[in-house]
């Protein structure tokens, strides 16, 4: 990809809206989302990175005044954690299975190539 179709490629709607939103609040903001996005930052991975991070920050619950049913959300939010925890267990196994099995598809097709000695066949 040439300079010219990286440059253009950076302007997004959510880059074009920061440009345009920090000039309306302080120019000095709207000149330095243009040099952010000039100089190849981009707006969209700027606020999803920052939105991963704040996704592991839990805050607080406030109590409802219901201690029955405080009990009961915190047992659900537990066991919901603990579900999703064995889910990632099971897609990371499943992503390590798929890719052994392309491995060693692809040793054989290698082998089936150059045969046992490493010279083409």
């Amino acid at each position: 990809m040439n300079t010219v179709a990286t440059r253009t490629a950076r302007w997004t709607p959510i880059n074009v809206a920061s440009v345009v939103l920090g000039f309306a609040a302080w120019w000095p903001l709207g000149i330095a989302a243009i040099a952010y996005v000039l100089w190849g930052g981009s707006i969209d991975d700027l606020l999803r990175t920052g939105f991963s991070q704040l996704k592991g920050v839990t805050f607080p619950q406030r109590s409802s005044g219901n201690a029955a049913f405080d009990a009961y959300r915190a047992a659900t939010l537990e066991r919901l954690a603990r579900e999703q925890a064995e889910f990632n267990a099971f897609v990371r196994r499943l992503r390590e299975a798929r890719d052994q099995e392309e491995f060693d598809r692809f040793m054989k097709e290698r082998k089936d190539i150059f045969g046992n000695d490493g010279n083409p066949a």
